[in-house]
């Protein structure tokens, strides 16, 4: 008796991986995210600021500034295609991200600060701030919510 030979298993259909980016390029993906080289430093972040599109850009460069403002020297990052801010040797207290219809900035430590910011998170401690393309940033509460982020355990990721 021969033995049985075992089913050929079918690779699930799906999309083929993209290529791997090369210095300095960008691709937009689900919900306009750019995807970005990862990278340290104010350079990256302002690579990912300009490959956003539309009004988002208008948005990310606001952020950034008035991150940049409320912790001068603020230690930037690009890793996940997202811009990340922290203290250096301390961790990261925000980031933001493009969604399809607004930019959502993340608090890491969010549930610590007063007021809470707005958006649940699954994570624990994370609270989100959601800036769709009409709406106004509440500047003074975001970087009273910067400032006192900073001030928090940073985030080791």
């Amino acid at each position: 008796m021969a033995k049985k030979q075992p089913a050929k298993t079918k690779k699930p259909a799906g999309r083929k991986p993209l290529p791997p980016l090369k210095e300095g390029e960008t691709r937009l993906l689900s919900g306009g995210n750019p995807q970005i080289a990862k990278g340290y430093g104010d350079a990256p972040v302002q690579a990912y600021i300009e490959a956003i599109p539309g009004w988002k850009q208008d948005v990310g460069r606001k952020l950034d500034a008035l991150i940049t403002t409320a912790i001068p020297r603020v230690y930037k990052a690009v890793k996940w295609n997202t811009p990340f801010y922290g203290i250096e040797g301390e961790g990261w207290f925000c980031a933001f991200h493009c969604m399809t219809k607004y930019i959502k900035v993340a608090f890491f430590r969010g549930t610590s600060l007063k007021p809470v910011p707005p958006v649940e998170s699954k994570q624990k401690e994370v609270r989100y701030y959601h800036v769709g393309e009409n709406d106004t940033i509440d500047e003074k509460q975001f970087v009273d919510w910067v400032k006192q982020a900073r001030k928090l355990p940073g985030e080791r990721i």
